[in-house]
Parts: C-alpha cells; structure tokens; sequence
C-alpha cells in the first residue's frame, strides 16, 4: 500500500489505495484572504480559481474519481455586481482554457446548477464543455455554479411532478433511487468526504441530498491558502473513521 505521513503530524497518514471515490469541497474564503491583504475581494476569487485549478490538478493524479466544489450559489448574486461579474468573468476564463486542455488533461467537466441566468455565450460553453468529456474516461470534476441544494431539490420534484402529469411516472412509484435521478447529481455517487476551509462549520446549502452520510472535515484554512498538504489531513481524518451509514 502507499502511504504518506503528513508533516504536521506524524500520526496521520494517507493510504492512496484507500481513497474516497468522491470529494466535495465548499470553495469558502476568498474575500477574508483579500481583506487581509488590503485587496479587493474579486483579487480573493481570483486566488481562489488558482487554487481550484491546482487541488483538481492534484487530485486527478493522486487518482481521485470525482470531484465536485461550490463555486457560486444561488445566494451569491445578492453580492455587489463588481464581485458577481468577476467570479463570471473567472468561470469564462477557466472554461476557455478547460475547453483547449480537457483532451490533454483528461478531466471530465460537468456543472450542478441552474445556468438559465447566466449569459447565452457561457451556458453555450458548459454545454460544449460537457460534450468533450462524453468522449473519454477520466476524473469528473463538477462545477456547482447557480447551485443550491434546497433549490435542487424543489427542481427535481418538478420534475418528477411533470412527468407524473404527463403519464409518464406515478406518484407510488418514487423512491429514493429513482429520486435521486433528478437531481443534477444522476449518475454521480454521493461524496464520501465534505471539506470546508475558512473556519465555518455548516453546510451552506451544499448538496443536501447527497451528503445524508458524507464525513465533513473542517479547517480555518481561507480557500485560497488551501494546500495539497491540508488536502492530506482531510483524507487522513476520513480514512481514520468508522463510515456504519446508520448500521452499528
């Protein structure tokens, strides 16, 4: 097996060949780290993006399946319009270079949200985004852009509703298993692990659903100081719990 010890502690170690199958992590912090330094708070998300692109870089080659982080909520647009226009500005910038490294990199790229609101250029970028990663196998990392898990929730039981009013389901027939095909998550395996720097300790509206038994870990790391190594403690904390998903 392969193991790394951790520098803060000689305790803890990772098994590589343990790892969880799905992280999520809430991308929380930036505008603290700005405000520390005398910069602006869009200075914090771009920090930020910086360090999504290295965590997701590290975690593909440590073998990591899926990868799912909380980019901008449906809350977030109550920010002041300079802040939300440049975490959009960042997602365009990110996905015009995703969309010329995705066949090198072998990233798979999908997005949780509703994207309705945003301008017609970029949601034609998710979808183009989405499209290339249908070509190859590889790490699936997913972008919750828009995204909140109350809202998800009442999106899909739409849904179900609409199909039920159309013939094509019925109302007895709803179980958590085919519940959970609605939701933006239809496919994807339920994260093992929640990770939150910034020293919060709530969920936020993150994938409600989806982490009924997940292990969270918390750390007053802001996000963009975020490190590989503070990514190793994470794992080493969850690989060192009991996961018993209600049993005993």
């Amino acid at each position: 097996m392969s193991f790394l010890k951790t520098k803060e502690s000689g305790e803890a170690q990772v098994d590589f060949d343990r790892l969880p199958r799905h992280v999520a992590i809430i991308m929380d912090g930036n505008g603290r780290w700005a405000k520390r330094r005398g910069l602006p708070r869009t200075a914090g998300h771009a920090a930020g993006a910086e360090t999504f692109r290295s965590i997701a870089t590290y975690c593909q080659k440590i073998g990591l399946e899926y990868l799912t982080v909380y980019a901008f909520s449906t809350e977030n647009w109550k920010r002041p319009l300079e802040e939300v226009s440049a975490i959009v500005g960042l997602l365009k910038k990110y996905l015009l270079e995703s969309i010329e490294k995705m066949e090198k990199d072998k990233i798979k790229l999908h997005f949780f949200g509703d994207l309705e609101p945003l301008p017609q250029e970029l949601k034609d970028m998710c979808r183009k985004t989405s499209e290339i990663s249908e070509r190859y196998e590889g790490m699936q990392v997913n972008v919750c852009f828009n995204y909140g898990g109350r809202d998800e929730i009442v999106r899909a039981a739409r849904h179900f509703a609409a199909d039920c009013a159309a013939g094509g389901r019925k109302p007895k027939e709803l179980t958590e298993v085919l519940f959970s095909e609605y939701l933006c998550s239809n496919g994807v395996p339920d994260p093992d692990l929640v990770i939150r720097p910034s020293g919060e300790v709530r969920i936020s509206n993150f994938l409600l659903w989806q982490s009924a038994y997940a292990e969270f870990y918390f750390t007053d790391v802001l996000w963009p100081d975020f490190s590989k190594e503070e990514l190793h403690r994470a794992l080493a904390a969850y690989q060192g719990r009991s996961r018993r998903f209600g049993g005993v």
